[in-house]
């Protein structure tokens, strides 16, 4: 019958937008937790087994990512986020299968403080890992350091090409955030547009 019209009032129609509109948003935050999960775990592979040895003057030296701390700060920053988003992606398979919200305040303090920490951390790290990454590929005359590059072409692409992905990791990661902020901020902004409705 409500194909007439009949039983159909603004508040189902509300009701059932608003059910559609959380799927989506459920949807989108695992797909970005997914994605910040293999990004991460792509960064952490790319920098851990990168290494070249070159030879200077018959002595073998050997450049690996624990030579910049930087760099190590990097790898764990990103195994931290890998495996916050593994276990936050699952919770958010379980909630879409269940078909649950969330609607606990603690919980969405506890989702949302974390996730603002591992976005902080994810960009913290890729601006360190910026910043070493630009003084080994310009050097610094004034303090005369060299360019490391020159010397080290290939463990500086592979470095620049977990950078690159941590970079897209940590955007991932603030998105992920906004979208944990909006599941909090509503909880609260719910009981006053009922409250407005009333009268």
């Amino acid at each position: 019958m409500s194909y007439l019209g009949v039983g159909v009032s603004p508040a189902n129609v509300a009701g059932a937008k608003m059910k559609l509109n959380d799927r989506k948003v459920r949807l989108t935050e695992l797909i970005l937790r997914c994605s910040v999960c293999a990004l991460a775990l792509v960064t952490a592979v790319l920098i851990v087994t990168d290494t070249q040895v070159k030879e200077v003057f018959t002595i073998q030296k050997k450049a690996k990512y624990t030579d910049m701390k930087a760099l190590v700060l990097l790898v764990v920053v990103n195994g931290i986020a890998a495996a916050y988003s593994l276990v936050h992606g699952v919770r958010c398979v379980v909630c879409m299968m269940k078909g649950s919200v969330l609607f606990s305040k603690p919980l969405a303090w506890a989702i949302f403080s974390g996730d603002q920490a591992i976005a902080y951390l994810t960009v913290a790290g890729v601006a360190a890992a910026a910043q070493s990454a630009a003084f080994a590929k310009l050097g610094e005359p004034e303090l005369q350091w060299m360019k490391i590059c020159t010397m080290y072409g290939k463990f500086c692409n592979q470095v620049g090409e977990g950078i690159a992905t941590a970079l897209l990791a940590s955007i991932g990661m603030v998105l992920v955030s906004c979208i944990s902020a909006l599941g909090l901020f509503r909880l609260y902004g719910g009981n006053k547009a009922r409250q407005i409705s009333r009268w």
